[in-house]
C-alpha cells in the first residue's frame, strides 16, 4: 500500500513541475548543446571517458545545462550527487557534506560529486575550505557560475579546476529540444495534440536567446492556455506566451568588459550595424554613459586618426551632447557617433607613433635637445648658446625649414594611405625630404 502511495505522491510532484524541469535529460545522449567541450574526442567527453573528474569551473548563461549536466556527470560517473547553493549556503552546510562525502568514501569507497551553483557568492574562507577535499580527491568539485570565474573564483580553486564556458544553445538545438517536448508522452505534452507552426518554433527558438527554459516555459503556457484540440501554435499564440527577457549584463562583470570590446572591435572593422547592436545592448543593461563616451573618444584618435580628423570631433560632441541632454535622448548622439566613426576610414598611426615613441624612452634611448632648440628667452641663454642657429619656420616660402629637430634619425608617424591621411603621407614625404636635405 506505501509504495502504491509514494507513487501518486511522486505523480504528484512531477505533475507540479514545470515542463523544463521535467524535460531534464536523464543521459547524456539525450543532452543538447557544448559540443566544443562535450562532443566525442572533446576534453570533457576524455575526462568522463577516463573517470578523471576531479574540479569543474561550468561557466555560461542561464538556461544552458550547467545543473542538467552536473547531474548526469555524478550519474555516469556513479558518484553520490549533492547540490548547494553559494548564496543560502554557509560553512556549516559546507563542512557538513564535506564530512558525509568524506565518510562515505571511507566506508564504501564512493565519491560524492559536489554541485555548488552561484560558487562564485561563496566568500574566500569558503572557496578555501573546498582545497583540501578537492585535491584528495574526496569530492568531485563542480561549480557553476554567470560570471567569469577568472574574474569572480578565488585565483587558487581556479588553478585547480578545468573551466568549461557554456554558451548559449544554437536555434536548431532549441527547436530539437521543443520537438522532443511534444513527443513525449510521459513528461512532456505527448497526451495533447499540438500543431507546432514553423514560424512559432522558430520565434521560440530565437527570442529565447540559448535559454531553453524560457522557450520550454512559453511552450508549456501556449499548450495549456489554449482550450480547443488540437492546439494550433501559431506565431500570435507564440509571441503572446513569451515574456520579456531580462538582459543579463553585469556593469562590473566580464559582461561588461565583453561588451565594449565587441563594440569597439565592431567599430575598428567598420560594421555600423554591429557597432550599433552592442550599443543597444550596453544602454539596455544600463551602462555608464559617460563611460561609453570616453571610449568613442579614445577611438576616434586610436582607430581613425588623422584618416578622417573629423572623428574626434564628432566623438567630443557627443560626449560633450551627453553630458548636457542625458538619457533617454542622448542615445542619438551615441548612435550618431558609433555610425560615423564605424564608417570613417581607419588610421592607427598616432597610435603606432606614440607607442613606439615612449617606448624609446623607456628603455633609454634618449637624445639631448639639440642646442638650437633650446629655450633662449631666459638671461644667460646666449652665453650657453642656447637658440642659436634655429630657423624661424614661417620665414620660408613653404613654411618649412631645413633644419634637425631631433638629434638622431628617427621615423614614427608613418601615415597611412587611407582617408586625409593620404594626403598627409604625400605632404610629409616632401617635408621629410627638406629636412634630411642637410
Amino acid at each position: 500500500m506505501s509504495s502504491l502511495f509514494e507513487a501518486a505522491e511522486a505523480d504528484n510532484r512531477r505533475s507540479a513541475q514545470p515542463l523544463a524541469r521535467r524535460m531534464r535529460p536523464r543521459s547524456l545522449s539525450e543532452f543538447v548543446g557544448q559540443c566544443h567541450f562535450l562532443g566525442e574526442g572533446k576534453l570533457l567527453w576524455r575526462l568522463i571517458q577516463a573517470n578523471r573528474l576531479t574540479a569543474l569551473l561550468f561557466y555560461g548563461p542561464p538556461g544552458t545545462g550547467k545543473t542538467t549536466l552536473a547531474m548526469l556527470l555524478a550519474t555516469e560517473t556513479r558518484c553520490r550527487f549533492r547540490q548547494l547553493n553559494a548564496v543560502t549556503s554557509g560553512v556549516k552546510d559546507l563542512r557538513r557534506v564535506l564530512d558525509e562525502a568524506r565518510d562515505l568514501l571511507s566506508t564504501d569507497g564512493k565519491q560524492t560529486l559536489l554541485f555548488i551553483d552561484e560558487i562564485h557568492r561563496f566568500n574566500k574562507t569558503q572557496q578555501d575550505a573546498l582545497l583540501p577535499d578537492v585535491e584528495d580527491g574526496t569530492v568531485v568539485l563542480v561549480g557553476a557560475t554567470t560570471s567569469n570565474p577568472f574574474f569572480a573564483v578565488n585565483s587558487a580553486l581556479v588553478s585547480r579546476s578545468r573551466v568549461f564556458e557554456f554558451q548559449p544553445l544554437e536555434e536548431n538545438d532549441v527547436r530539437a529540444l521543443l520537438d522532443r517536448a511534444l513527443q513525449d508522452r510521459e513528461r512532456g505534452l505527448g497526451e495533447i495534440a499540438v500543431n507546432l507552426h514553423d514560424e512559432a518554433a522558430d520565434f521560440l527558438a530565437a527570442t529565447c536567446d540559448g535559454d531553453a527554459r524560457q522557450a520550454l516555459s512559453a511552450l508549456e503556457i501556449g499548450v495549456l492556455s489554449t482550450e480547443s484540440r488540437p492546439v494550433e501554435f501559431t506565431l500570435e499564440l507564440a509571441s503572446e506566451s513569451v515574456q520579456r527577457k531580462a538582459v543579463q549584463y553585469d556593469r562590473d562583470g566580464d559582461t561588461h568588459y565583453d561588451a565594449i570590446s565587441a563594440l569597439i572591435k565592431s567599430i575598428r572593422g567598420s560594421d555600423p550595424d554591429a557597432g550599433i547592436y552592442w550599443l543597444a545592448r550596453m544602454l539596455e543593461g544600463g551602462e555608464d554613459v559617460r563611460f561609453l563616451t570616453r571610449r568613442l573618444v579614445i577611438l576616434a584618435s586610436e582607430d581613425v586618426g588623422n584618416a578622417d580628423p573629423q572623428a574626434l570631433v564628432i566623438a567630443v560632441a557627443a560626449m560633450q551632447a551627453c553630458e548636457f541632454v542625458g538619457l533617454p535622448e542622448c542615445q542619438f548622439s551615441l548612435a550618431q557617433a558609433v555610425a560615423y566613426l564605424a564608417c570613417a576610414p581607419k588610421s592607427n598611426a598616432a597610435t603606432v607613433a606614440i607607442g613606439e615613441a615612449r617606448k624609446d624612452v623607456r628603455e633609454g634611448r634618449t637624445t639631448p635637445v639639440p642646442v638650437h632648440l633650446r629655450d633662449s628667452h631666459y638671461a644667460g641663454a646666449k652665453r650657453l648658446g642656447h637658440g642659436e642657429g634655429y630657423q624661424y619656420s614661417h620665414n620660408e616660402e613653404d613654411g618649412v625649414a631645413a633644419q634637425d629637430y631631433l638629434g638622431v634619425e628617427r621615423e614614427y608617424y608613418r601615415p597611412v594611405n587611407r582617408g586625409f591621411e593620404t594626403e598627409l603621407g604625400e605632404r610629409l614625404a616632401s617635408i621629410r625630404a627638406k629636412l634630411r636635405s642637410l
